[in-house]
This record gives structure tokens, C-alpha cells and sequence, in this order.
């Protein structure tokens, strides 16, 4: 059976008191929008369908509804006093207990991820308006990076962009920490083109090392124009030696159509292939501007 990604309303759900406040990628919950965001339910999606997602897990919501005072909260929002709402968020505790339980099931490094509840919908996208922390080292630094993740919802971009398309208050919020990759080849991909938008086609970006150098815009990548077979119809390389070759782009095409099915809409996917050539995913939503 293929799982479809629960859609958020435009009303976030407030979590009740019994919500889990921490929940591994494999709990059924973790794809509950309301309680993990955009970005935690899509890897809880794709864990569930056995896809090559690193482990990690997933401080909800309701540990964020539980850690502030969220009347008060809500109301700077609503009075757009945005100072008074940072200094309510950086006053709050995660639960350091269940979060060092969960951390003990990862190795190594982590990434802490910001995974706003409103976000990546059809109609917006909340992409990069959040904070990620990459190669996060021990449980004082991950809950460290948990409280900036929350703060990153109420800087100024971000509370703009919330005005625009959401609600002002619409205060919940998610932090994912998820198992880092040993990156050799990362970037992004797109199951449709984005800018001509030809759907017999897919586009990827690449480059050596970390893909969020890709995602800020940091590097310029490679850039690829494949078939929906993953053959390449055009690329615009950067170096002598292309990122990728031609079976690497063929796997990843692969990769993009299940997803595609599976979230049953075209897809921006993040990617990383490994020092061993195998292929993860760290993110997936749906593409908002076609």
C-alpha cells in the first residue's frame, strides 16, 4: 500500500496534552504534520516505505507547546511584538531526558533541522526560512541547536514570510535531528522541470561534499536535465570531471519517480550519495512553483 503525506489545514491542529513530544522516524505518529512539520512527516513517509533515509527522530510540536508559554506566546504574535515572542522562546527547555534517549539510538554526528507545521504545502513553501544546524557533536550541543531551531520561526524573514502566506499565529513548530551522511555527492532534484515546466523531464544539481552548500546557493553545482529514465539530455558541468555519472543520475531518477508516486505530486528532493555509492534521501516536498 503507498502512504500518502497527511496535508496540513490551514488552521494547525493544536496537539493535545498526551501528545508524544519526541517520536523516532518509524513511529506511525511521526507522519502526523501537525505534531513533525513538513520536513518530519516526509521522513517518517519515507522510513515507513523503507526508503534510504538516515535514522533520526523527531521533537514534536506539542514539546514545543510544552516548553513555552504558549497563550502568551500567541499573544505577541497577535500584538506583533516579535522581541517579546524571542525572549518567551529562548527561555524554553526540550525534554533533555526522552531527546538523550532517542539521541543514544544515532551515531556520530547529527543534523538539527527545523520542521515548521505550516510548512511546504501546496501553496507555500517554507523552505530555508528555518534554521539547520549540520555536524551537530553531543546531546548539550543537539538541545542547544533544538532552542535556535525554535528561535529561527520568529526572526524577522520568517515571521514575514508567515504574514504573507499563513497565519502570525501560527506558533507550531518541530525540530528534527536526523543521523548525518558521509557525503562525497549531494545536491537536489526536481521530478518536473521548475522553470519550463516540462513534466517528461527531470533536473538535478550537484555537488562534491555537503548538498546544503547547494541548497543556500553557496556553490555553484552541477546542473542536469534527465530523462524520466534518467538518461541525460543536457548538462552544464563546472569542473573537468562531472559530479555525477550517468548511472548515479539514472539511480536518482529512479529515486525521484517513487517519490513522486508516493507523495502523489512532483517532488524537490534532497540527496546524498555516500563514500560507498549508496544513495540517501534527507528531504522531500512538494514543488510550489508550478
Amino acid at each position: 500500500m503507498t502512504a500518502t503525506l497527511n496535508t496540513p489545514t490551514e488552521e494547525t491542529a493544536v496537539p493535545t496534552p498526551d501528545a508524544p513530544l519526541v517520536l523516532p522516524f518509524s513511529d506511525a505518529r511521526c507522519q502526523v504534520v501537525e505534531l513533525t512539520g513538513g520536513k518530519g512527516a516526509s521522513l517518517a513517509t519515507m522510513t515507513a516505505e523503507e526508503l534510504p533515509v538516515p535514522p533520526g527522530f523527531v521533537i514534536t510540536s506539542a514539546a514545543f507547546a510544552a516548553a513555552v508559554d504558549e497563550d502568551s506566546l500567541r499573544d505577541a504574535m497577535r500584538s506583533k511584538d516579535v522581541e517579546a515572542a524571542r525572549a518567551l522562546v529562548a527561555a524554553a527547555q526540550p525534554p533533555r531526558e526522552l531527546i538523550e534517549q532517542a539521541f543514544a539510538e544515532l551515531e556520530g554526528l547529527v543534523a538539527v533541522r527545523s520542521s515548521a507545521c505550516a510548512e511546504d504545502s501546496d501553496g507555500a513553501s517554507y523552505a530555508g526560512q528555518q534554521e539547520t544546524f549540520l555536524n551537530t557533536d553531543g546531546l548539550d550541543a543537539v538541545l542547544h541547536n533544538v532552542v535556535e531551531c525554535w528561535l529561527s520561526f520568529f526572526t524577522d524573514r520568517a515571521v514575514f514570510y508567515r504574514k504573507e502566506k499563513g497565519s502570525l499565529e501560527d506558533v507550531a513548530m518541530a525540530v528534527v535531528v536526523q543521523q548525518m551522511v558521509d557525503s562525497q555527492k549531494s545536491g537536489v532534484m526536481f521530478t518536473v522541470d521548475p522553470v519550463h515546466g516540462r513534466k517528461d523531464r527531470m533536473v538535478v544539481e550537484a555537488a562534491r561534499g555537503l548538498g546544503e552548500a547547494v541548497v543556500s546557493g553557496e556553490t555553484t553545482p552541477d546542473n542536469y536535465t534527465l530523462s524520466r529514465d534518467g538518461v541525460v539530455k543536457k548538462s552544464k558541468v563546472v569542473d573537468a570531471e562531472p559530479v555525477l555519472t550517468d548511472d548515479e543520475c539514472a539511480a536518482l531518477a529512479r529515486m525521484g519517480q517513487q517519490l513522486a508516486q508516493l507523495h502523489g505530486c512532483p517532488q524537490d528532493i534532497e540527496w546524498a550519495f555516500d563514500a560507498g555509492g549508496d544513495l540517501y534521501l534527507l528531504q522531500s516536498r512538494p514543488i510550489t512553483t508550478i
